[in-house]
């Protein structure tokens, strides 16, 4: 017989315990497993297959409205009985779970409102579908969607990479190798990009999975700004000299990564990023200062083009948030 698997909810100690009296005792598997199962039903624990438990990272897609929002969800445990997460929307930074329900094959968790400005708390049911999950969506309109999920995939990383040849996305004449993703209002002056207003965000044609990018770039006073990296995972450019470090905020791995200092220069003039992108792990160093190192980041950020973190992607440059100017923009991508 295979013995069924405990969960992380059952405490360590507990189950040397158990384990020592199985022994002890000389009892067959049969009868431990039984004697496990008892004790964990008498603490109010519950009992998991490895394959049936619902912890872990998922790249979801809502369907809304006749749009496929790319989303996220984290499950985890916390103590002995409790579930908790994080979710991220379509847009919007990583919003907390405080409780995950699991019953009977099934989850649900509600969440308050974030960047919606009226309605009720978001309300999510979750089951298996497959190897993935599927439920509903409660929004704060009250209107009702559903959604799919799949595990969210390790990607690999690579130890000495090596590095091909520099490439300039932006060839400091005109929008070529880029598409804007709506009405333009980008436009090249002087070997300056710039978006003068805020309109539609910008993004690469060449897709690419890991790599170094060196960008230049200025933003004015009160603007905000960001590069997504593969399309997914958003590095915040913001008006923020003077402020506390946080993910939201400059150099933030957007309501993930929180810098170790802010080392953004005063608005207006012009600042770098050096970022090296190698699987999940990031490290961004800003107008010379390492603000992040070598931290993996665990999902896609609020605006992401989709939930595919396996796959290569684009750099998106957010212009939909206010003015923004890059005069370099170059790609090292890692070779094999």
């Amino acid at each position: 017989m295979k013995m069924k698997s405990i969960s992380y909810l059952t405490t360590f100690t507990s189950f040397i315990m158990i384990s020592a009296f199985i022994y002890a005792q000389n009892l067959p598997i049969e009868g431990g497993q039984d004697l496990i199962n008892d004790h964990s039903e008498k603490m109010g624990l519950q009992m998991y297959n490895d394959e049936d438990t619902f912890e872990g990272r998922w790249d979801m897609v809502i369907e809304q409205e006749g749009k496929q929002l790319p989303s996220w969800l984290e499950i985890r445990h916390s103590g002995i009985s409790t579930f908790v997460g994080r979710f991220v929307y379509a847009n919007g930074s990583a919003r907390p779970i405080s409780e995950v329900k699991i019953n009977d094959g099934k989850f649900h968790f509600s969440i308050p409102k974030q960047w919606e400005s009226e309605g009720t708390d978001l309300q999510f049911e979750g089951q298996w579908d497959g190897d993935g999950l599927k439920g509903t969506m409660v929004y704060a309109n009250g209107k009702t969607y559903n959604w799919t999920a799949v595990r969210a995939p390790k990607i690999p990383y690579t130890e000495n990479p090596k590095w091909g040849e520099p490439i300039e996305l932006f060839n400091g004449k005109d929008l070529n190798g880029w598409k804007a993703m709506g009405k333009n209002q980008w436009q090249v002056e002087n070997g300056i990009l710039t978006s003068p207003k805020s309109g539609a965000n910008l993004v690469t044609e060449k897709e690419f999975i890991d790599f170094k990018l060196h960008v230049e770039f200025k933003i004015p006073t009160g603007s905000n700004s960001g590069i997504y990296l593969r399309g997914r995972h958003e590095v915040q450019i913001t008006d923020d000299y003077g402020s506390d470090p946080s993910s939201v905020l400059f150099g933030g791995i957007y309501g993930f990564l929180t810098p170790n200092q802010m080392a953004a220069n005063p608005a207006s003039e012009w600042q770098t990023f050096d970022i090296t992108l190698i699987g999940r792990r990031v490290t961004i160093v800003a107008n010379g200062k390492t603000i992040i190192s070598e931290q993996n980041i665990p999902g896609i950020t609020g605006g992401a083009i989709d939930s595919k973190e396996g796959e290569p992607g684009p750099f998106l440059i957010q212009g939909d948030h206010g003015p923004v100017s890059f005069r370099k923009f170059t790609v090292t991508p890692r070779v094999d």
